[in-house]
């Protein structure tokens, strides 16, 4: 007779069918619980705060003399402007130089507004949408980018990531969830700002805005670059994060990105002005602008021409570049951090 031996069943432990997702977990939770993270947030919040408050104080709504007043200034300038320029094409037609090449178009004022001449002009959400959008991503992107290096950076001055792999071993696993926790977290701060934006700007057209009714495709355009800007939040914070993972300290990231947009960025702007096209500060911008962003070469303009050389930086350039930048930091980072050793 053949006896066959049945093998006893094994329980499978409590959670374990969650296992795969308790490093994810954690890692939220200390996040949330950094107390400096929080801190950021919360100064966020009560610069928020402060710009409602300043915006209130600015904005109002004008009286019929100080319209007056604001058409009086405007005509001035444009009476001014229209002097001078007569005066250049004179001085153009004795030089036998042509007018329109030196001293430029004729001044065209169809799109002048009288509010942009009034001292207490009200709110005018069509005409600061974009810009308040942009003002936005950029303290946003600054945020993220400091919580991204102080993420990382407070654990290598704490050891606590050398303490994490003896608990999860996969070195590539430990970071990839950092980074994934660190992304969903600036993709939040960047919604929270663009929303942010448009509660202040619903809060000053309630109280100090006009009545004018945003122009066609307005809201398409603006909800279009504010995606675009979620999307800068993201890519900045990982730049952080990968800066203070390759220098192991979060003051130490901090320095290079000052020196990078400082010194570095400036000097290659003087070197050769259209390498502006590929640089971070420049792609970044484009990429939340609605119609990218024109860079031009000033130095190689020549005689004859009306305007000088330029590049048009698009959304997609931006966008592209941008993220080069952030797949190579906190690529070599990671590579650096899976092969070496940890002391």
């Amino acid at each position: 007779m053949s006896a066959m031996t049945q093998q006893p069943t094994v329980e499978p432990e409590p959670g374990a069918a969650h296992r795969s997702g308790s490093l994810f977990r954690a890692e939220l939770h200390r996040f949330r619980a950094r107390r400096f993270i929080q801190v950021l947030l919360g100064l966020s919040v009560v610069g928020w705060l402060a710009a409602v408050c300043i915006g209130l104080l600015n904005f109002g709504a004008p009286t019929e003399a100080d319209y007056a007043d604001a058409r009086e200034r405007m005509q001035e300038f444009i009476a001014a402007e229209e002097a001078w320029r007569a005066d250049c094409a004179r001085e153009a037609e004795r030089g036998g130089q042509d007018p329109e090449v030196f001293c430029g178009p004729p001044l065209d004022t169809s799109t002048w507004r009288v509010e942009d001449y009034l001292d207490t002009a009200p709110f005018d959400f069509a005409a600061a949408g974009p810009a308040g959008a942009m003002a936005f991503a950029a303290a946003a992107a600054v945020l993220a980018f400091l919580i991204g290096a102080t993420w990382i950076g407070a654990e290598w001055s704490h050891r606590t990531i050398v303490a994490l792999l003896f608990w999860v071993p996969s070195r590539l696993r430990v970071m990839g969830t950092k980074i994934g926790v660190l992304a969903l977290a600036a993709a939040a701060i960047g919604v929270a700002a663009q929303v942010g934006w448009l509660l202040m700007a619903w809060i000053l057209t309630t109280f100090v805005g006009n009545d004018q009714e945003p122009p066609d495709g307005f809201w398409a355009d603006l909800l279009a670059a504010q995606g675009r800007s979620v999307l800068l939040v993201v890519l900045i914070s990982l730049i952080g994060l990968g800066l203070a993972n390759l220098v192991r300290n979060t003051g130490a990231s901090l320095g290079v990105g000052f020196v990078y947009f400082a010194i570095v960025e400036n000097a290659l702007r003087i070197y050769d002005p259209m390498l502006d096209r590929w640089l971070l500060s420049t792609n970044a911008i484009a990429l939340v602008l609605p119609a990218g962003l024109r860079v031009y070469d000033y130095s190689a303009m020549g005689s004859g021409m009306s305007e000088p050389p330029s590049y048009l930086v698009t959304n997609l350039q931006g966008g592209l570049v941008v993220g080069a930048f952030a797949a190579v930091i906190v690529g070599v980072g990671v590579w650096l951090f899976a092969r070496r050793d940890l002391h």
